[in-house]
């Protein structure tokens, strides 16, 4: 490990007791000059059994300081090797704020058996922590990578086997300023002469073999010269977010997991679907109406078409439910119209200026407002709010094996693909970013997708 990265690692444990101590001392002086932190709005009560400071230091703030040092270590905001991004460290942040809120709650109350000095002083010290420790751990942050950008700290890497390096890896390598790429050998002979010339951190083995000799040798090096190494598990290099750790007794895996989408992510994001679902479908009930009755005088019936989709794992098909936008006989003239599809880049068939589809039906299409009927679907849990979009059973036949990964899991009403270009897609294009979705789901990428449809939808990008 570079001493950059020790330093830098033991530095955010003063940063963040000064930013606790200084949170503290300033709730208490607000508190004591009777402010609510917000200007000319007076909200509390003069504070009536305020300690004196140097009491209120010496039993409490050092004391509580030491606390929260210990909640942070516990989350793991002092590994000296850091690996999480800022967002996920500005979470645990809070998180830890909110555990020490917590913890001296439960102190006074259950321990000490005694009223806090001032509840209006606590809640102002966690929120000035939360404020004061972000900030501590930013300014660091900016001098850790201030440093890196002068090459202090950076790690040196060279690859080395039959295999070249995969070009995401060296491309994250190269862009990464905690890294410096220095190239990729063939041999671990190689290795051997690089390092006499220059100091290596990390030798990343491209194609390890437990049988080969090679293998065995540059390992042998690595650990006989103090060299960091690793190696690519060659059947993962493409579904790097599918990847965990675990053991079989003493010995370590690495699981392949198809999606996040499974256990508390299962329950949620249909927690979503359903109570989301009802509200969209209530709001724009009147909607729904008024473009049934327009249906119904301008085309006739039926207003709905319910076409046969495939379901999640390829498993059957659901009803999915759209208003009608084309003639009724738009099934038997699709045969008619099959050499016209200007979808020739895979299974999918779209024809520009369809003459199936009625007048209104190119208003309906043109602001999605044929898809509303799916809410139905989606609080029956035939579809979820966000997802690969639903084929047809004859384009899912046509699927190539790694195509059929977007069935993993259940479809949606809009998704990834459908912001990033709708029908002016490539398909192979459409199925890495149903892969990507799936690959990096959260609440949080389902919430944009649907921000975003709304204004891909009134900008009509990418519709036919």
């Amino acid at each position: 490990m570079k001493r950059s990265e020790i330093l830098f690692g033991i530095l955010r444990i003063p940063v963040d007791a000064a930013a606790v101590i200084g949170a503290l001392l300033l709730a208490y002086h607000f508190r004591g000059q009777n402010s609510d932190m917000i200007p000319k709005l007076q909200l509390l009560i003069a504070p009536a059994n305020l300690p004196p400071l140097q009491y209120y230091v010496t039993n409490f703030v050092f004391a509580s300081t030491l606390a929260y040092i210990a909640l942070a270590a516990v989350l793991r905001l002092y590994s000296l090797r850091t690996t999480m991004g800022p967002w996920r460290e500005m979470s645990r942040v809070i998180t830890a704020s909110i555990l020490w809120l917590a913890l001296i709650i439960a102190w006074y109350f259950l321990v000490a058996k005694q009223l806090f000095f001032s509840r209006a002083l606590l809640l102002e010290a966690t929120f000035l922590i939360m404020i004061l420790t972000i900030l501590g751990r930013a300014l660091v942050t900016i001098v850790q990578r201030l440093c890196l950008r002068r090459g202090i700290g950076t790690r040196t890497v060279l690859s080395c086997g039959s295999r070249p390096l995969p070009e995401s890896v060296e491309a994250s390598l190269t862009e990464d300023s905690r890294f410096r790429y220095i190239g990729h050998v063939a041999t671990g002979q190689e290795v051997m002469e690089h390092q006499k010339n220059v100091v290596i951190d990390l030798v990343l083995h491209t194609d390890p073999s437990p049988q080969s000799d090679e293998t065995a040798r540059l390992i042998d090096f690595c650990r006989s010269h103090h060299l960091n190494y690793a190696f690519l598990p060659a059947v993962f290099v493409d579904v790097p977010h599918q990847l965990s750790i675990g053991s079989i007794g003493l010995v370590p895996i690495l699981r392949f997991e198809p999606t996040t989408l499974d256990g508390w992510g299962r329950v949620w994001k249909r927690a979503m679907d359903l109570i989301l679902g009802l509200i969209l479908f209530l709001i724009l009930s009147p909607i729904l109406l008024i473009l049934a009755l327009a249906i119904l005088l301008t085309s006739g019936w039926p207003i709905l078409y319910v076409s046969r989709r495939v379901a999640q794992y390829g498993k059957g098909t659901v009803p999915v439910l759209k208003f009608r936008t084309m003639c009724r006989d738009a099934d038997r003239k699709k045969k008619e119209l099959s050499c016209m599809s200007h979808r020739q880049d895979g299974p999918l068939f779209k024809v520009k200026d369809d003459p199936r589809v009625t007048p209104i039906g190119r208003c309906l299409r043109r602001l999605s407002l044929d898809e509303l009927p799916q809410l139905i679907n989606v609080i029956l849990g035939h579809l979820s709010l966000v997802g690969p979009r639903p084929h047809l059973p004859e384009e899912v036949a046509r699927y190539s094996q790694a195509q059929r990964r977007v069935l993993s899991i259940r479809p949606g009403v809009t998704g990834l693909a459908q912001i990033s270009g709708r029908s002016s897609l490539k398909f192979d294009q459409e199925v890495q970013l149903d892969m990507r979705y799936i690959e990096e789901w959260s609440l949080a990428l389902d919430f944009w997708i649907l921000w975003r449809t709304v204004w891909v939808v009134l900008m009509g990008k990418g519709a036919e």
